[in-house]
């Protein structure tokens, strides 16, 4: 069954471990849910970071759907 997909936009600080580790930092993605939205935006941070893998990462601000 094919899911439909919605653009997400972030614009907000990033907490690393209880530690702010970006003001506001801009991200977008194409997913079918708002959860699966921030797991992607959480990956895009980790990458653009070079963090590992496991790192706790929480975005506290609100993701929007745009369409």
């Amino acid at each position: 069954m094919y899911e439909e997909y919605h653009k997400y936009i972030y614009e907000g600080p990033v907490v690393c471990f209880g530690k702010c580790v970006a003001n506001r930092w801009t991200g977008e993605t194409m997913a079918p849910t708002k959860n699966k939205a921030r797991n992607n935006l959480a990956y895009q941070i980790k990458t653009q970071m070079r963090l590992a893998a496991g790192t706790k990462v929480s975005l506290p601000g609100e993701i929007k759907m745009v369409n």
